[in-house]
């Protein structure tokens, strides 16, 4: 499954509530992270997914599947994958490292 470039936060809610699953919290964690990886993965190709630009400077190639360990228990997160090049989702450590480099 792909994660959608926007969320629509009432609807996205309204969905999630009437399912009423007990594992709610830990699939919105899911959506979310999802989401903003996808966007991010935009930013880094110049354009959406499935959308032609001048300023596209790469494409996507699918999605590579990992565990992420949180406090809700174990996610499955969908890390896009580029056509050329790599793409590593920041962290908030990564900042931190970076900056102690600076």
């Amino acid at each position: 499954m792909t994660a959608p470039s926007s969320i629509d936060p009432t609807h996205f809610l309204h969905e999630q509530l009437s399912q009423a699953s007990p594992d709610l919290l830990r699939q919105m964690l899911t959506t979310f992270i999802n989401t903003l990886m996808s966007a991010d993965a935009d930013a880094v190709c110049g354009a959406a997914w499935g959308e032609r630009s001048e300023q596209r400077t790469n494409t996507r190639n699918g999605y590579r599947h990992r565990d992420f360990d949180t406090r809700t228990g174990t996610i499955d997160v969908a890390i896009p994958k580029l056509r050329n090049g790599s793409y590593f989702p920041d962290s908030e450590n990564d900042q931190r490292e970076q900056a102690a480099r600076v």
